[in-house]
């Protein structure tokens, strides 16, 4: 069985299309659907069908999806292995949307720069979908806010930046007092259903303020240019930049101790690919430790 047979079957489940997976593997629709056919026909049965314009696995697909993934990435790390006698296979890393920008890229840079021929594919998401894909066994690693919980003892985390809330508000409002704002103007709620908003939601309820909410979501840019447009004020980490270009905001501090969001690396310190982690991780701490904040 020719293993990119496989390859484009996971793409097609993972990605919904045979177009989607078609861009991500560099071929043609019709390419990977051909290759799913064939191996729909070597295994004589059918492993995807159509549901109006996703393509779903059929129940022979769900039974091979976890065993055809790992063949893929065993694949996957036989070809580091030949190339790369120094760091083995490809490391899968999940990463939460404010440190796509902010945090990721000086640590790749360094990670590259002691490493150049490292493989790294990167799944962006909520901090906390990646990890639940980090336990799973899905994903190797993933720079997330920290779990309001205990982590399984299997696993390791890290701290990489302490991210204390502040009151974001148009910046004719820099005078005002933080809670003053949070009670009396319209409110941008960060997500409640996000770890980082959890924070902001339980700071406001030991403050006993009651904002006038006006909308809530979870996307710390959009927030930002949503203040800087005077639709209300918001109560968000001081992430890590870079921010949107342009904004006329005012980063108000809390009054007192104010909380923080943790963002930090999770890893499996058992893992196969546990040495991936921790040179991942010592450019991390290496960066951390340099306090590189714009």
């Amino acid at each position: 069985m020719d293993t990119r047979y496989l390859q484009s079957f996971v793409a097609v489940v993972e990605y919904g299309s045979f177009a989607e997976a078609a861009r991500r593997l560099g071929l043609t629709p019709a390419a990977i659907a051909a290759r799913v056919k064939a191996l729909e026909e070597h295994l004589d049965t059918p492993l995807v069908k159509r549901a109006g314009r996703t393509v779903l696995p059929t129940q022979s697909g769900l039974r091979i999806l976890h065993k055809a993934t790992a063949v893929v990435r065993d694949v996957r790390d036989l070809s580091a292995v030949a190339h790369d006698d120094s760091l083995l296979g490809e490391l899968r890393l999940g990463v939460s949307s404010s440190a796509l920008t902010g945090l990721l890229p000086p640590i790749l840079e360094r990670l590259y720069a002691a490493h150049p021929r490292l493989k790294i594919f990167v799944e962006p998401g909520t901090s906390s979908h990646l990890y639940r894909r980090i336990v799973s066994g899905d994903l190797d690693a993933g720079i997330i806010v920290a779990p309001q919980f205990a982590i399984p003892k299997a696993f390791a985390w890290q701290l990489l930046a302490e991210e204390r809330f502040i009151v974001l508000a148009p910046r004719a409002m820099a005078h005002r007092d933080a809670h003053d704002l949070l009670a009396s103007e319209p409110f941008i709620r960060y997500d409640r259903g996000m770890w980082g908003g959890m924070v902001a939601d339980r700071y406001l309820h030991e403050h006993n303020i009651v904002p006038q909410e006006r909308l809530e979501i979870d996307a710390l840019n959009a927030i930002a240019t949503m203040v800087d447009r005077g639709i209300g004020v918001s109560l968000v980490p001081d992430w890590t930049p870079p921010w949107p270009e342009g904004l006329s905001v005012a980063r108000i501090p809390l009054p007192g101790r104010a909380p923080v969001r943790q963002v930090g690396f999770l890893w499996s310190s058992r893992g196969p690919h546990a040495a991936l982690s921790r040179a991942f991780l010592a450019s991390g701490v290496t960066h951390a430790a340099g306090g590189k904040r714009a």
